[in-house]
């Protein structure tokens, strides 16, 4: 068998000025605003200590070499969990390594996935996957996990989201699926998604603008933004996902969006707003995150969560980063 152990109209948002789009809400136009901000800078030497006291538990971090795979390894290590040394590319370099911590992850190619895995299920029987991929890898590497029976938390967006739980369904596999892992953003959401149920319509007949700012090396819309449009949807506005401004280019959200130069290759920073239909009222809602902490701390936080659950064999298989929320594992 494989060894893994290590050996020895005019748009609002448009006259905003550009040093100031996402950083700070501006003066009303008009007559009355309502202004809802939130700024979260993670500085990624600090680390919360996520796990429970005396809580270990395996786990592997599919994608690695990508700067959020890493920081959830490092976060793992830093939550006392045992790393499985073993991670995967898109791509055949035999004998690659990389160093997390203390621990030495073998990188293997698309061709070893199920072999390897397979060798994890056996030599790691209590492990817990976390993937950070690429959205075109999201379902094979759900079919994969699943066909093994191994509990994953997919962290990757993008990929048929349908088939993803459809997938996870068919198989009676543990695990937890979110298109956001950052703990305040994730309690954000639920806020909404509580006013959406609770007053649909609210906001019929207002115009919705949504802007999304993200590291140039992500491929796809933000699934965030996604979640908080569907939110909007509900309580009465019209809203097409096409018409998300999406922003990629260093140089405009240096300029336009006031990114942080230092946070460029690592940041989220969303902008809803909402004018009513003689643009007498508006309404914004913004949430900037810097850096990845608060995503790898939350990814951390659902894998112990998804260990609990298969410990106690719960009846309940798929899970959202809401309901880690609510049990209260989120530190």
């Amino acid at each position: 068998m494989f060894s893994l152990l290590p050996q020895a109209a005019v748009s609002p948002l448009a006259n905003r000025p550009p040093d100031r789009l996402f950083l700070a809400p501006r003066s009303p136009r008009r007559r009355s605003s309502v202004v809802v901000g939130a700024l979260m800078s993670e500085s990624p030497q600090k680390t919360a200590d996520v796990s429970a006291p005396n809580l270990c538990f395996p786990i592997l971090v599919n994608g690695c070499t990508g700067k959020m795979g890493k920081a959830v390894a490092e976060t793992a290590l830093s939550a006392g969990l045992q790393l499985v040394p073993v991670s995967f590319s898109s791509l055949e370099k035999p004998g690659r390594t990389l160093k997390v911590g203390n621990t030495e992850i073998q990188i293997h190619g698309p061709s070893e996935r199920e072999s390897v895995l397979s060798s994890v299920s056996h030599e790691f029987p209590n492990v817990v996957v976390v993937d950070y991929t690429v959205p075109d890898a999201v379902n094979g590497n759900a079919e994969l996990y699943c066909k093994l029976g191994l509990p994953f938390v997919m962290g990757t967006t993008g990929g048929d989201r349908h088939m993803l739980y459809k997938t996870v369904q068919d198989a009676n596999v543990y695990a937890v699926i979110s298109p956001q892992m950052g703990k305040q953003v994730v309690a954000f959401i639920a806020a909404m998604e509580i006013m959406a149920d609770q007053f649909p319509g609210a906001f019929s007949g207002y115009k919705l603008e949504v802007m999304e700012s993200h590291q140039a090396s992500k491929l796809d819309t933000s699934g965030t933004a996604k979640a908080v449009i569907s939110c909007f949807q509900k309580l009465g506005v019209s809203f097409d996902m096409k018409q998300i401004k999406q922003i990629r280019d260093p140089k405009k959200q240096l300029e336009m969006v006031g990114v942080p130069e230092e946070h460029l290759s690592g940041h989220a920073f969303h902008l809803y707003h909402l004018t009513s239909p003689d643009e007498t009222v508006s309404f914004e809602f913004q949430h900037n995150v810097c850096g990845r902490s608060i995503y790898a701390e939350g990814s951390v936080d659902a894998a112990v969560f998804l260990f609990k659950k298969v410990q106690s064999k719960a009846e309940q298989r798929i899970y959202d980063m809401i309901d880690v929320l609510r049990e209260g594992n989120m530190r």
